[in-house]
């Protein structure tokens, strides 16, 4: 057990087969190694076992908190759902705000974790340090947001106020390979496919009650410097600025136009480098500039909520009325965000802004990852353009807005051909279709809103994700975009390499915390230290803390080596790299492509990984000391991968 400051040291661990629910306390060199939230949540997946079936009652489903989680910390509502990937085979972690972090945090725990699979579906209450399971046979079936409402009733709660539900939709019951989940506040732990596992389990909701009694530091004088630091650096953010930096005003999508300028958003499945690209040489009306943050701000924008302990404000909630098949729709939700809106949108070959908030708010209401979603109906476009998807019973036409709205709720159901085959994810798609070239995938997961011919330490990034491809394991736009620590040329590969690894260490302590990465925006190591240091009242240094990211990194990293991953799966989409497939960027990115194979030698080399798998040495060095090893030491040649 644990005894430092910030925690409850209490997990209830649920097993759904038997219906039986025990208790557990935090052991406390795993909270010393490995902190919380992501870290610990991928402790508990390992030892597990990697060979685990994603979807079988094996796998090991965790709800984790972090010490800061809760908090006066800023921006510390968030909470990680940790598991094997049924999308990637990885491990996956994701993560989502509002307050069912906080929340759950307050109940009186530091996690759930969640294994076997339930006779009939259920939810799980949470209240005052205990767990409880309910039918859910009355919900089946069922969107989210109806699914919240019900629920919210039928506990005797109020939203908003001392409740919060993370819920699946059909999605998730259904098997969708990215399926997510989704809390009162439309946040979702989207990526990974957490939704799928949660309805391989019969699991349908998780609620959660409870006060607003926060963790006290257990040295509050450090705790009170570090978080003072940290808010007047938000303060003065020309990001983070509340009311006046362009994440407050804009929200995520305050990156559509900036990405636009440089020639950094994917468009028409990654074959441009931007909308202007499309619209020149395809002669069409395509314009990012019409679902930018500016525009939505100006246009549909009518509040702005917050989630637990958050003084910046990115939440943009929206309203619209569309005409769909003759009839009204009507629409509100707080959700578009930049790379839902850059995939369900420019990457799919329009940008229609009010259809793209209805295909939003359908998507989580469904539960499916709106990442996931557009990109994977952006890749049967072009396959249905080049004759791929002949052998099913209808196509899909570029930016055709009305068939996609229809066709979310289809994937969800896996209601049709086309619609079952989707739901499989880009690597199930390429595989029956022979399509690898239209995949826009890192490890079968497709990329989000950053072209990596033009940045190209997303580029490093993505291939050397432990999820997938990912902008959230460092996010270099910061440094190649907004100059955040330092400005990084975007066009340069030497040196992204170093710069990456070094963001997703950073990255994974403040997930492991848990708290939203976009404090990275303006704090930085010291402020991490002090705040941890005061919460816990431990006295690490910013060198042992930053060494607790590599060995959470690394523990991924281990994991998915034993699954049978190694460099030749650190790879990107051919269109972006030399080769027979290549597609040069266009515009500001002219004739560009991405370097990978230089930036993960020097990457490698950073992270003293043999082609992609971790040596025994360096297991060692970090007190990684679970598991078998991987027999692979510094120089030699990395394991075979298993068949």
């Amino acid at each position: 057990m644990t005894e430092f400051g910030g925690y409850h040291d209490r997990v209830a661990r649920v097993d759904l087969s038997s219906g039986d629910i025990a208790y557990e306390g935090i052991d406390d060199e795993d909270a010393r190694k490995y902190i919380g939230a992501r870290g610990l949540g991928v402790k508990y997946v390992f030892d597990q076992g990697p060979d685990v079936d994603p979807l079988g009652p094996d796998n090991l489903l965790t709800f984790m908190t972090g010490p800061l989680t809760g908090t006066q910390t800023v921006m510390s509502g968030r909470i990680a759902v940790v598991t094997k990937s049924p999308l990637t085979g990885t491990v996956t972690d994701s993560h989502h705000g509002g307050w069912s972090g906080a929340r759950l945090k307050w109940s009186g725990f530091d996690g759930l974790l969640f294994e076997g699979k339930a006779e009939h579906p259920v939810y799980a209450v949470v209240e005052d340090g205990e767990l409880t399971l309910h039918d859910a046979e009355h919900i089946w079936g069922r969107g989210v947001h109806d699914t919240i409402e019900e629920l919210e009733g039928e506990v005797d709660g109020s939203l908003g106020k001392n409740l919060s539900i993370m819920a699946i939709g059909p999605g998730g019951e259904n098997e969708v390979k990215f399926g997510c989940i989704v809390n009162e506040d439309d946040r979702a732990s989207g990526r990974g496919g957490t939704g799928a596992v949660m309805g391989s389990k019969n699991l349908k909701a998780i609620v959660v009650k409870s006060g607003t009694r926060m963790p006290k530091p257990a040295d509050a004088d450090t705790f009170k410097q570090g978080y003072q630091q940290a808010m007047q650096l938000i303060r003065e953010s020309e990001v983070t600025a509340p009311n006046e930096g362009g994440l407050s005003l804009y929200g995520t999508n305050v990156l559509m136009n900036a990405g636009e300028e440089l020639d950094g958003l994917p468009t028409k499945n990654g074959k441009y480098t931007s909308t202007a690209a499309m619209r020149d040489a395809e002669g069409v009306d395509i314009d990012s500039e019409r679902v930018s943050g500016e525009n939505v701000r100006e246009n549909i924008l009518v509040d702005e909520p917050t989630c637990h302990s958050c003084p910046v404000a990115c939440k943009k909630e929206v309203e619209v009325s569309v005409m769909h098949k003759g009839e009204e729709m009507n629409v509100r939700g707080e959700s578009y965000e930049y790379e839902s809106a850059y995939a369900l949108g420019p990457n799919s070959g329009h940008t229609e802004r009010d259809e793209i908030a209805v295909m939003i708010d359908r998507c989580n209401d469904m539960g499916v990852d709106t990442i996931e979603m557009g990109n994977m109906m952006a890749m049967a476009m072009e396959m249905s353009e080049q004759g791929k998807l002949d052998g099913l019973s209808e196509q899909l036409d570029w930016g055709d807005t009305e068939r996609m709205i229809d066709l979310i709720t289809e994937v969800a159901n896996r209601d049709g051909d086309l619609a079952d085959a989707l739901a499989e994810g880009a690597n199930g798609l390429a595989e029956r279709f022979d399509a690898h070239d239209n995949s826009l995938a890192v490890k079968g997961q497709t990329i989000p809103a950053y072209d990596p011919r033009c940045m190209k330490g997303m580029g490093i990034g993505y291939a050397t994700s432990n999820r997938g491809a990912c902008h959230l394991r460092g996010y270099t736009p910061s440094a190649e975009i907004l100059g955040i620590p330092e400005k990084h040329d975007p066009h340069e590969w030497r040196g992204k390499g170093e710069l990456v690894a070094l963001f997703q260490d950073m990255h994974a302590i403040s997930d492991s915390f848990d708290i939203c990465k976009f404090n990275a925006f303006a704090e930085g190591i010291e402020e991490y230290v002090l705040q941890y240091n005061g919460m816990t009242g431990r006295d690490v240094s910013e060198e042992e803390l930053l060494e607790t990211g590599d060995r959470i990194y690394t523990l991924e990293r281990y994991y998915n080596n034993l699954v049978g991953f190694d460099g030749a799966d650190d790879s990107l989409p051919g269109r972006f790299v030399e080769g027979d497939e290549a597609m040069p960027g266009q515009g500001a990115s002219e004739g560009q492509l991405c370097e990978l194979d230089e930036m993960k030698e020097e990457y490698y080399a950073r992270r003293q990984w043999v082609d992609g798998v971790v040596p025994d040495e360096r297991l060692d060095e970090l007190g990684i000391d679970i598991g078998p090893g991987t027999g692979v030491s510094r120089g030699d040649s990395p394991a075979p991968a298993d068949d």
